[in-house]
């Protein structure tokens, strides 16, 4: 709107007389901005960029939670400013929500820079190792946003160019099955082009690639795919990463309490298999409003954007991770202590997503996890098991986390017990961690999910999808997309 409006000025003050000609001397433009291989890196912090709070806001603000809201971890304020979260937990979603809007447009604004990468590389000069990481990484991200479109949407635009063209506002939406195969190219393009390890915080590389396609195959395991022959590649692709995690720089941080201050103080540990570090410094818009006011009570000075159902907290296993992931004791400005059942919404908050005790509630150095290397290890027990007895290395990948957490390892379980045992240990584990409704999705257990709900929740008064309606920004704009 800003241009239109300076155009219109610029016009006026001409009097119509003259026309308006860009003389863009001293800019790089179109393909010659990716001649070089510093072009190319700028082109992809163009696709990196989007997925943050820069420019579109993507996943590091309370959207991604929002979105989620549909699973038994997560739920918000029953009144207040909350109503864009309570459509989502109560199953009642428009098609004019803002909160969903940033993780679409987060998501396809990662994909046209992932896409101008993908189409332009070939005119890059310089170190072939260089490109061909860049690449990887772009074709990384093209898969991991169009993975999350795919889940959260079902039918949705597939567009792999990054120039604009009038026919893009003609197409149909496209389905989970054609998506998946691209994702798959995608990530065995990534695979082979990356190195091992990242090059920085924040970046992606081989090992990630790797770990994305088994989550993925288990996925495809599932609903709406539904084949049965992804478990046995779920399972060899996370095998693989599992025996290589030296080599991927991957492991369990042994201590959660550690990990989760270093994920507060934005410091990067062995278990990031792909994460958005936050700065601080840089803006006061890089700063992640997902963790931090938002998780926090109104009683703290924080947000009551979103909590924990109870019914979840109740049935969570009491130990170290219970007493990590949950803020139960509530300090009032007078300093008065109160129990979670006595503050305004009457819910059990998340500790993990707190602000540091540094004063400042809007955790600017923080860290995004979008997977770790604990969620390798439960997609290989899960998928083995899927694929007949459970070995020894499916107990020992999920008695690597239960042990962590203080729990009891497992053993002498049917697979189908296992299996259920480790979907219970996905659900604990990553608890508000962007897993849990995706876990309910593909497994097509959302109406015993809603069946077990506490009654002191937000009422369910929509009908319960597993999708999420079209932006009406976008059905507006191409009445050919919808669900």
């Amino acid at each position: 709107m800003k241009k239109i409006t300076l155009v219109f000025i610029a016009l006026a003050f001409a009097g119509c007389k003259k026309s308006l000609i860009e003389d863009p001397r001293g800019q790089v433009v179109g393909t010659q901005a990716l001649s070089t291989v510093a072009g190319l890196n700028a082109a992809l912090t163009g696709a990196y960029k989007p997925l943050a709070v820069t420019w579109v806001s993507g996943f590091t603000t309370a959207a991604v939670d929002a979105v989620l809201m549909g699973s038994d971890d997560l739920t918000t304020h029953p009144a207040s400013n909350k109503q864009d979260f309570r459509e989502f937990d109560q199953y009642n979603v428009s098609n004019l929500n803002g909160r969903m809007v940033n993780i679409w447009n987060g998501c396809y604004k990662s994909i046209q820079g992932a896409n101008n990468i993908i189409n332009n590389y070939k005119s890059t000069v310089g170190d072939a190792a260089a490109i061909n990481q860049i690449l990887g990484e772009a074709y990384y991200l093209r898969a991991l946003d169009y993975y999350w479109l795919i889940r959260l949407w079902g039918k949705i635009p597939l567009i792999t160019s990054e120039v604009y063209d009038p026919a893009v506002l003609k197409i149909s939406g496209t389905g989970p099955a054609e998506i998946y195969k691209m994702i798959e190219s995608d990530l065995a393009n990534a695979e082979k082009l990356m190195a091992n390890k990242k090059t920085d915080d924040g970046r992606t590389s081989k090992g990630a690639a790797s770990a994305l396609l088994a989550d993925v195959y288990l996925t495809e395991g599932g609903w709406p795919i539904n084949d049965n022959s992804k478990f046995a590649l779920a399972a060899a692709k996370a095998k693989e990463v599992i025996d290589n995690k030296a080599l991927y720089g991957f492991d369990l941080v042994p201590d959660l309490n550690t990990f989760w201050q270093n994920t507060k103080a934005g410091t990067t540990t062995s278990e990031e298999v792909f994460s958005i570090h936050n700065c601080g410094t840089c803006n006061w818009f890089n700063s992640n409003t997902s963790t931090g006011a938002s998780a926090m009570p109104l009683e703290e000075n924080g947000w009551d954007d979103y909590f924990s159902e109870i019914r979840f907290f109740n049935d969570f296993p009491a130990g170290v991770r219970k007493n990590v992931t949950f803020h139960t004791v509530i300090t009032k400005a007078d300093g008065t202590k109160i129990p979670w059942q006595n503050t305004l919404v009457k819910h059990p908050y998340y500790q993990k997503f707190r602000a540091p005790d540094d004063g400042n509630i809007n955790s600017p150095n923080s860290t995004l996890h979008l997977m770790r290397y604990a969620h390798v290890l439960l997609i290989y027990a899960e998928a083995q098991a899927r694929t007949g007895v459970p070995n020894e290395q499916a107990y020992s990948s999920v008695n690597a986390i239960r042990t962590r957490a203080g729990l009891a390892p497992l053993s002498g379980l049917s697979s189908t017990d296992f299996i259920n045992a480790v979907i219970n240990e996905r659900a604990w584990e990553f608890a508000g961690e962007y897993t849990r409704w995706f876990d309910i999705e593909r497994l097509q257990i959302l109406p015993a999910i809603i069946a077990k709900r506490d009654a002191a929740e937000n009422p369910v008064i929509g009908t319960p999808k597993y999708y999420l309606p079209i932006p009406a920004a976008e059905t507006q704009l191409d009445p050919n997309l919808g669900n």
